[in-house]
């Protein structure tokens, strides 16, 4: 059975930073996409990056160079660094990884989202923002 598994997930001030983690068991995506989404109550998902195994990684225009996705194959761990957060980052962010994807993965993982065929999500872990 497959799970993903978010941490990392906190309160901070606007401008500050928060590290989120995942890591995957019960199959190896280390080919394939793996990437962030986000949810505020009473909105829809959006994505925010996504990684292919080689480490190419694609981000939503919101992120505006603020946030970083990476990945350890090797632990089969994915990641998102977030720096200059603002108030609009407050979420609850979620996990996502396919193992049908391997290029193209904001699009792709956009796409099977939409549809509710993304191979697995985590729980999510919550992020908020204020002063």
């Amino acid at each position: 059975q497959v799970q993903l598994q978010e941490s990392g997930g906190g309160s901070v001030q606007p401008g500050g930073s928060l590290r989120l983690s995942c890591v995957a068991s019960g199959y190896n995506y280390s080919r394939h996409c793996m990437g962030w989404f986000r949810q505020v109550p009473g909105k829809a998902r959006e994505a925010v990056a996504a990684i292919q195994g080689d480490g190419t990684a694609t981000y939503a225009d919101f992120v505006e160079g603020r946030f970083t996705v990476s990945r350890d194959n090797a632990k089969n761990e994915v990641y998102l660094e977030m720096n200059s957060l603002k108030s609009d980052d407050t979420a609850k962010y979620f996990c996502v990884a396919d193992r049908f994807s391997a290029l193209y993965c904001l699009v792709r993982l956009t796409a099977l989202a939409g549809r509710n065929n993304l191979d697995a999500w985590g729980q999510g872990t919550l992020v908020s923002v204020s002063s």
